[in-house]
């Protein structure tokens, strides 16, 4: 509802750090962060955990849930097997009107799978996509690519709607005042690529509602020369992957080239605020999860081996998300209508 603060359904029963790091990311966001957070899980576990902690903030709720989808599970399965888990409960708090998104750690395709049988899809959109924000060459310039694992075999069409969602999240939560389109292909040339590209490159030149300036190369992912790229899932779900071994490299590498002993300690002391935005810029941990496009209510899902620092954060990407009303834009622009029509002002 506009005017209020960001409600957050947090899965504190879902990830390989469940549930202790999943509350001490909690805990933090809560007390840095104008938001509630709605802890859904086990609660003599949570309140466990919670007492750990000197102080707790106020604006942390615990909700009962009963069980956690784990990660062996067949998603569907468990999903009506397990009505009360943990990630079933969160969904059900944003259907019913009791919590603004959902951020979870945990089994990402019954996240999904949750996510479409009780939020079900916006309006004008075929399937949801996962949409991750990666860093690039430019300062303060970050890309967003989609699909990255909700859709291994995609049509077209789907792509088009990728880039649509695409388009409005990287306007309205990441401030580009004109982005710019790619779709990740093997040439630059039209001409390039297997039927799924070339019919969705016909597509996305002809829509005049998507900002469309051509093919992305792989190498032009990361260039900083794109605002957002869409792809399928199984490609993209690829390019995640490769992108966060290779994050970890440079860190690692970084950390064993610096010198030992005591010009080591100096170096590191001079070099610290450069290291640091350097992790802030490399780190998957970093931007906290990724957002599922397309349903209606605001899922993010987190990598399973997320720890306090990604779940601060995943909490802070379901806040933007919820300020920004992303999921109202989209609904908006795939029915045609304006964005007062659809799109109340925070200050309402």
């Amino acid at each position: 509802m506009a005017g209020t603060r960001a409600r957050i359904a947090l899965d504190a029963m879902g990830g390989d750090h469940a549930p202790d790091e999943i509350i001490a990311g909690a805990v933090r966001a809560g007390a840095e962060l104008d938001v509630e957070i709605l802890l859904v899980g086990d609660r003599a576990q949570i309140e466990a955990y919670l007492e750990q902690h000197p102080s707790t903030p106020q604006n942390l709720t615990i909700v009962d849930a009963e069980g956690v989808v784990s990660m062996e599970e067949e998603p569907l399965t468990a999903l009506r097997r397990k009505p009360k888990a943990s990630i079933n409960v969160a969904m059900n708090l944003v259907k019913e009107n009791q919590a603004d998104a959902v951020v979870s750690a945990g089994h990402s395709g019954a996240a999904m799978a949750s996510a479409l049988l009780r939020l079900g899809r916006l309006k004008g959109i075929d399937r949801p996509a996962i949409g991750t924000v990666f860093p690039t060459m430019l300062a303060n310039k970050s890309v967003i690519v989609l699909d990255v694992g909700a859709n291994v075999d995609c049509k077209p069409k789907y792509l088009e709607q990728f880039a649509l969602m695409g388009t409005i999240y990287s306007k309205y939560v990441l401030g580009t005042e004109n982005p710019k389109v790619g779709l990740l292909n093997i040439g630059e040339e039209p001409t390039k690529g297997n039927d799924l590209a070339l019919q969705t490159y016909q597509r996305l030149a002809a829509n005049s509602e998507i900002p469309f300036v051509g093919n992305a190369e792989g190498r032009d992912i990361l260039s900083g020369n794109f605002d957002v790229i869409v792809c399928d899932g199984f490609v993209g779900n690829v390019v995640l992957k490769f992108a966060e071994a290779v994050g970890e490299i440079i860190l690692s590498i970084f950390k064993e080239e610096l010198p030992q002993g005591w010009r080591g300690a100096v170096g590191t002391a001079l070099l610290k605020p450069n290291l640091k935005r350097i992790k802030q810029r490399i780190d998957h941990a970093e931007h906290g999860g990724a957002l599922l496009f397309g349903v209606d209510g605001i899922c993010i899902i987190s990598h399973g081996s997320s720890r306090a620092p990604s779940i601060f954060n995943a909490i802070r990407l379901a806040k933007e998300a919820y300020d920004n009303r992303v999921s109202e834009r989209i609904h908006a622009w795939t029915a045609g209508l304006t964005e007062t029509e659809t799109v109340p002002s925070l200050e309402a």
